[in-house]
């Protein structure tokens, strides 16, 4: 539209040549992104849904089995490192069980459109992003390019990071956690709902970069304050580390180290918004 023919004057009008919309048309816009977001999660997760005995067998009875990469990357570390096989680890046989009727159809509806939100984690932070990004101006769209990027592969590391490392360690030591004349065989939902807590929030915990950078813009986070509360925050770090691992040092440690540096980097992230 020619310069002449805009009304800078009207509530309408944004400095990014953009048209303002009303609340209606946000809820309208909003609705129509949730929806192109669940059809991606359902659309994937009835793949999966098909894909039982990988899906299962593979990926959430994994860290059960002795082939799972993590137990051969540890005991070749301990080796490398003079611990000999300190750091080896042999799964626990676990025999889970569904005891309620429909119980096993459930849970397989279940865990398939967990792994479809994963999955499609970027297209739905897409779908968020685009009803995000129209109020925001030109320099603050420049600020923040790439962030669908970042934050799937920032939300990714997380999730092989609580794949990999949390979940093998967590699975052998409360699987192989015994109370003299009881028997341990756990529900098949109990072993899912666990899995789902060793991984999922490792992929929301590996975000915290990009909340800090926007906590950050706010002025509600400073280095400062980061600073001053390190040695809390690696405490804290210290006692999640020992909740999910067996009582070890070493690997207490292996797995605070990483959440450490996520902490450390968002420091530093915090540091150039307050530069900038």
């Amino acid at each position: 539209m020619p310069l002449d023919q805009i009304d800078v004057d009207s509530p309408d009008y944004r400095p990014d040549g953009e048209k303002e919309m009303s609340f209606l048309e946000h809820l309208e816009e909003l609705r129509w992104h949730i929806i192109r977001g669940l059809i991606a999660i359902g659309g994937v997760g009835i793949v999966l849904f098909f894909l039982k005995d990988f899906v299962f067998g593979t990926i959430i009875l994994g860290p059960t089995h002795e082939g799972f990469p993590t137990y051969g990357w540890m005991c070749n570390l301990s080796n490398s490192i003079g611990l000999g096989d300190m750091l080896c680890l042999k799964p626990v046989t676990v025999s889970a069980q569904t005891v309620n009727f429909g119980e096993a159809f459930i849970l397989h509806i279940k865990v398939s459109f967990i792994l479809g939100f994963i999955i499609s984690f970027p297209y739905v932070f897409y779908e968020f992003w685009k009803f995000i990004r129209p109020g925001l101006y030109d320099e603050e769209r420049k600020t923040v390019r790439g962030i669908v990027f970042i934050c799937s592969f920032l939300f990714f590391l997380g999730i092989l990071f609580g794949y990999f490392i949390i979940a093998p360690f967590a699975v052998n030591f409360l699987g192989g956690y015994t109370l003299p004349h009881v028997t341990n065989n756990p529900q098949m939902a109990s072993f899912v709902n666990y899995m789902v807590m060793f991984v999922l929030p490792a992929g929301m915990i590996f975000e915290l970069p990009i909340v800090v950078y926007f906590f950050s813009k706010l002025g509600l986070v400073t280095p400062e304050f980061m600073r001053t509360y390190r040695k809390h925050s690696f405490i804290i770090i210290l006692m999640l580390a020992a909740m999910i691992t067996p009582p070890d040092v070493v690997t207490q440690f292996m797995i605070a180290i990483p959440l450490y540096i996520l902490y450390e980097i968002s420091i530093f992230i915090s540091a150039r918004v307050e530069k900038q």
